[in-house]
């Protein structure tokens, strides 16, 4: 599962990029000013958590990350490990002799794996800026010389984003298409989304700014064959992706890893960056 964080429809890069500067650019600075870091959780205010609160009847929760375990999905030498080192941690103590307990562990990994939460510091471009220099620009025209380091980023990192309490919405493709899940590679369209709400009983009007936006294509039944989930999962498109920014949410997400549609053949295949770009752009 992906779950996705973010400012014009304008990519950069399809653009002739010569007049940008650090202060200036195609996406720049932020509609939240030119030093905000929290990108689209600036739409979660004081009122859509009371909004949000309100709608709790029945205290039910919905778990929405997967169980960090080993055997799942990971890609290339990508490795999950956690290791209890010896058995019991401490102990035996006390009078009798029988209290003990387990408290240490390992825990390792190498690259982005399971349920994760992409910050703004996940995708850039790679721009020519006015002064000639080439540069890897970030959300609100952040570059990497800026932020980053062998220790993690300086900016943009995910502890500058907002607490996430907020309506979901849960707009199910997968069940609309009446499958278990949707095919490789396919492009959910807005048609389908719209079908989706309207299945749900919701209209498109309802979706409020701040909202998180969660996308079921039935992906997350195959986490169990890491060989097929991994494959070119079905996914939004550059149609969806306009959608989305139009509704103003707060978070997008999914359960597959990339919440984009990947593989399609031809010039569609490419867009892949892109769609991603044009999220991050508007903090998501």
């Amino acid at each position: 599962m992906k779950l996705l964080t973010s400012a014009i429809l304008v990519l950069a890069l399809s653009l002739p990029c010569f007049s940008q500067t650090r202060e200036q650019g195609p996406w720049w600075p932020s509609q939240w000013g030119a030093d905000d870091q929290a990108g689209a959780s600036n739409r979660i205010t004081a009122e859509t958590i009371l909004k949000a609160v309100q709608l709790v009847k029945t205290g039910k929760v919905y778990e929405l990350g997967q169980i960090y375990e080993r055997g799942m999905p990971l890609f290339g030498e990508r490795t999950y490990a956690m290791i209890i080192p010896g058995s019991p941690t401490g102990g035996p103590f006390g009078e009798n002799n029988m209290l003990m307990y387990f408290d240490e562990f390992l825990c390792a990994e190498i690259g982005q794996v399971g349920t994760q939460f992409d910050g703004l510091a996940h995708i850039g471009t790679r721009m020519e800026m006015a002064d000639g220099s080439i540069q890897d620009v970030f959300y609100n025209g952040v570059t990497a010389d800026e932020m980053a380091t062998p220790y993690g980023v300086t900016k943009l990192g995910i502890e500058h984003v907002r607490s996430f309490v907020t309506r979901g919405v849960l707009i199910d493709i997968a069940g609309y298409k009446g499958v278990e899940h949707l095919d490789h590679s396919y492009e959910v369209t807005v048609a389908d989304i719209r079908g989706s709400l309207a299945r749900q009983g919701m209209a498109e009007s309802s979706i409020q700014e701040g909202d998180a936006l969660l996308f079921n294509y039935g992906w997350s039944k195959l986490w169990k064959d890491p060989e097929t989930y991994n494959t070119n999962p079905p996914g939004i498109g550059m149609e969806a992706s306009e959608w989305i920014i139009s509704m103003k949410p707060s978070m997008i997400g999914s359960d597959q890893w990339t919440t984009e549609v990947v593989g399609l053949p031809g010039p569609s295949g490419t867009h892949h960056q892109e769609r991603h770009l044009q999220l991050g752009e508007h903090g998501l």
